[in-house]
């Protein structure tokens, strides 16, 4: 039932909006009573947190797989990550526009224990970008923290624009994505 609580608010909160979405809706919309909803959690804003962390969690598990693998090349690990954020729009899109969207509506306490979560991801890929660098795969010459923000944005604002069944596969867009910033976009 949890998980069911968790599944209907992730749906609601994308639709509404965590502050528009009340007890009362998650409830509704799973034929329950509050008191099942109080049962799994104290609060809305424990229900966000947990949103958050399950997401997060889930996320630096596979990069810390994808950075363990020392056979493959850092342009190969970068691949890998921005697949898998990609590819993750499948089965978490909604959960990722919640993560990206609501972190303003937990309390600092909550913050406090995301942030450091959310940093480690950019730092992890952040060190990838560095260590191409120095095996000279990538160019010396650009900002690496810059880059790093640069290749999250791209792939965060993708929950809000890709349709996973759509056209172009996760596939096409990661190596899109990946072509852009090993190579740019100009002609030479």
């Amino acid at each position: 039932m949890k998980q069911k609580i968790t599944e209907s608010s992730i749906q609601l909160f994308e639709k509404k909006g965590f502050k528009e979405t009340s007890i009362q809706d998650i409830v509704e919309s799973l034929g329950v009573t509050k008191g099942t909803f109080y049962y799994y959690f104290s609060s809305k804003e424990e229900l966000l947190m947990d949103i958050h962390l399950q997401f997060i969690n889930e996320l630096l598990r596979h990069q810390e797989v994808i950075l363990s693998d020392e056979e493959k090349s850092c342009k190969s690990k970068l691949y890998d990550i921005i697949f898998m954020l990609i590819k993750s729009i499948k089965k978490q899109g909604s959960s990722a526009k919640i993560f990206n969207r609501e972190l303003q509506n937990l309390k600092d306490e909550s913050v406090s224990k995301i942030i450091p979560k959310r940093d480690q991801f950019r730092y992890n890929m952040e060190e990838i970008i560095r260590d191409g660098i120095y095996k000279g795969e990538f160019r010396s010459d650009l900002n690496p923290s810059i880059v790093t923000f640069g290749i999250l944005g791209m792939t965060n604002w993708s929950y809000y624009w890709f349709q996973p069944f759509g056209d172009i596969s996760d596939q096409e867009v990661s190596e899109i994505f990946v072509e852009m910033v090993l190579r740019g976009i100009g002609v030479e």
